[in-house]
């Protein structure tokens, strides 16, 4: 049974859940808790979470980017011709 509890802290919902990790990574955890590097393993977590989540969309927006043609874009940026566009729905 997991029990959720919302609560409000800079505009966003936390919600408290249940996970399975290994005992030498908790440990880990407990240690960087002990000595103050943060101050509590649903911190800890959470900002490795973030970190790496963080981590993953910028591996995407770099792959992304690679895809791109930069003789095309640079004529693209410098191509004026608005007069010419029209939006279609």
């Amino acid at each position: 049974m997991i029990i959720l509890i919302p609560y409000n802290k800079n505009q966003s919902m936390h919600k408290k859940i249940a996970i399975t990790i290994d005992e030498k990574l908790l440990a880990e955890v407990d240690a960087l808790v002990t000595a103050g590097v943060y101050p509590n393993r649903s911190k800890a977590i959470c900002l490795a979470l973030e970190e790496k989540r963080d981590f993953l969309r910028q591996k995407k927006f770099e792959i992304e980017c690679n895809k791109l043609n930069p003789q095309e874009e640079r004529e693209f940026a410098e191509w004026g011709g608005l007069e010419d566009w029209t939006e279609e729905y």
